[in-house]
């Protein structure tokens, strides 16, 4: 008996002898046993969200070590959400960091996830992380009409707007908009033939986009709903149609202009030139004849038709003179088409089958 006993001390200290030996089973059983030094809650969770909405939530963290690099966050474990940063925006108070992360409701249900918090540190030594268990979260589903654009948003304002001729049967709005706290690339149009994101600049907090929608040319007025979330309920935007047969158009230039301004200017040239015939027959000086063909040159000018340009085979025909912007047709053959106008390093054309389209410069044949 006596026996037995030594033998089981003797192989219990070789085990522990061995487990100090390996710093892999050492360093677990020394991480096991260090003591919580992170501390994890809410400061505030939503009460009821809206499925579509962009949300924040707010970790406020204490630290008791002081001697640390940062504070690293890990998810899992959350349902019917998109995440947008698991690098939060923080803010420090005194010894509380204040973590914000925000969230897209993609369904009907949904849970925050699991955070779990681990310090970054110069040492050797493993601190403990800490998890905070993630809620469910009360999802509201909206019941929208028909005009509702898939927007919601804490605001969306119209910046500028214009519209153009497309085809006979249909006219081109273009419309830039800003948001707040929007996922902006869900716009989506109802009763349009086409739609489609020229450009966008995505942000959890601010966003804008320049989007295009085909209508058909007996709207008056276009207008679509979204949800106001600060003001808890549907807001219409409306579109007054003014189609602009001047197609200059760019992110930067989209504001509805006067068709007038040309028009008016060809008038001041006539009656600058019908001066000039009166001062002829009355002071008999022909020198008046200046006041007469400066003008006419330029009515000639205005009023010349359009010329055509040569385009080359496989180019492509654009819907706005954007970049990467959305390409509706390719030429198939080296064709000539009737130039509209041009700006910058785009030149407006009018096809075949009279649609208005904008092709790159360097696509225009060279001899």
């Amino acid at each position: 008996m006596i026996r037995l006993l030594f033998f089981g001390f003797f192989l219990l200290t070789a085990l522990r002898a061995e487990d100090f030996n390996n710093p892999d089973t050492y360093e677990v059983n020394v991480s096991s046993t260090m003591p919580k030094v992170l501390y994890l809650n809410y400061t505030e969770v939503p009460k009821r969200v809206v499925k579509g909405e962009i949300f924040s939530v707010t970790i406020k963290t204490l630290a008791t070590v002081k001697d640390f690099i940062d504070i690293t966050y890990l998810f899992s474990n959350y349902q019917g959400l998109e995440s947008f940063n698991e690098i939060p925006s923080r803010e420090k108070t005194d010894k509380y960091y204040y973590d914000t992360f925000y969230f897209l409701v993609t369904k009907n249900q949904a849970k925050l996830p699991d955070i779990t918090a681990s310090l970054v540190t110069n040492s050797q030594v493993n601190y403990k992380k800490t998890t905070l268990l993630g809620e469910n979260l009360n999802i509201i589903t909206l019941n929208p009409k028909k005009d509702f654009s898939n927007i919601i948003a804490n605001s969306f304002e119209l910046i500028d707007y214009k519209t153009t001729s497309y085809d006979n049967k249909h006219n081109i709005i273009v419309f830039v908009a800003t948001a707040q706290n929007c996922n902006i690339k869900a716009l989506k149009l109802n009763n349009v033939l086409k739609q489609g994101i020229e450009s966008i600049t995505e942000s959890y907090i601010d966003s804008k986009i320049t989007y295009y929608a085909v209508i058909d040319k007996n709207i008056q007025n276009f207008s679509f709903s979204y949800f106001n979330l600060t003001k808890n309920k549907f807001m219409t935007i409306n579109i007054p149609i003014v189609v602009d047969d001047d197609s200059v158009t760019t992110q930067s230039d989209l504001k509805p202009t006067n068709q007038s301004h040309e028009m008016i200017k060809i008038s001041i040239a006539a009656s600058a030139a019908l001066i000039g015939i009166i001062f002829i027959f009355w002071r008999k000086k022909y020198i008046y004849l200046v006041f007469i063909l400066i003008p006419l040159f330029y009515i000639a000018y205005v009023s010349a038709p359009s010329k055509e340009v040569c385009i080359n085979k496989d180019s492509n025909i654009y819907l706005l003179p954007v970049y990467n912007g959305t390409i509706f047709e390719t030429t198939q053959t080296q064709t000539q088409l009737q130039k509209e106008g041009s700006i910058k390093e785009f030149t407006k054309v009018k096809l075949k089958n009279d649609k208005i389209g904008w092709v790159r410069n360097e696509d225009i044949c060279s001899n």
